[in-house]
């Protein structure tokens, strides 16, 4: 019997996409720009856990190795998760790991970070509210979560609608949603400027926001 779940199609349009991910230049600049305004954001120790939600290839997760106790990257698409897991084996990393977790489907498996990132994850969400709900239930007392996704765009920066919910984020509503899920401290900067081919070939810019909050020290 077929499976229809729009969740596993998109799942399938990653792990198809997975192997040739990278050669995409400005993806590894996207990832480099976005970690730069992350540590800009947040004083990053090496005593601190982070997560990286929707980490696809680790090309943002790998970018905090080297500041981290640990990092965890997690993802839906098992296909992309291969490629990060190859890398980890590659390089001898031991303190970076993998899991295949969907938290769109409520998925959570223990756990608490003191920061969590995640970067363009978001528009590929259909309900953004619940996730975030999940992050911050992951976060320690005081930890931050960092998100960075694309200013409303109006369905240009795709070549295709497959997997996309959101045509970027106008950046007052991103930050009522982490308002209802008990964040403060919330902030927000141009993270960063992606250069890239419309379908008719011309070059157009698109920008990524970066939001910071931080979850309430419990009493």
């Amino acid at each position: 019997m077929a499976d229809n779940n729009p969740l596993n199609e998109e799942t399938n349009i990653f792990d198809n996409r997975a192997a040739a991910w990278d050669d995409k230049p400005r993806r590894a600049k996207l990832a480099a720009d976005v970690a730069r305004a992350i540590c800009n954001a947040v004083k990053i120790t090496p005593e601190m856990d982070v997560l990286d939600f929707g980490c696809g290839t680790g090309l943002l997760t790998l970018q905090f190795q080297p500041l981290a106790r640990s990092v965890t990257g997690i993802d839906s698409s098992k296909g992309m998760l291969a490629v990060l897991e190859e890398k980890i084996r590659e390089q001898g990393l031991t303190n970076v790991s993998a899991r295949c977790i969907d938290l769109e489907k409520g998925e959570i498996k223990g756990g608490t970070y003191d920061l969590i990132v995640s970067s363009m994850t978001f528009h590929h969400i259909r309900d953004v509210q619940p996730v975030l709900a999940i992050l911050s239930s992951l976060l320690k007392p005081a930890g931050t979560l960092a998100i960075a996704d694309l200013d409303s765009d109006n369905g240009n920066f795709h070549d295709t609608p497959e997997g996309v919910f959101h045509n970027g984020f106008d950046r007052c509503i991103m930050k009522k949603h982490f308002e209802t899920a008990g964040f403060v401290n919330i902030r927000n900067r141009t993270a960063a400027i992606v250069q890239k081919e419309s379908p008719s070939g011309e070059i157009r810019p698109f920008t990524v926001f970066l939001m910071t909050g931080r979850k309430e020290m419990t009493v």
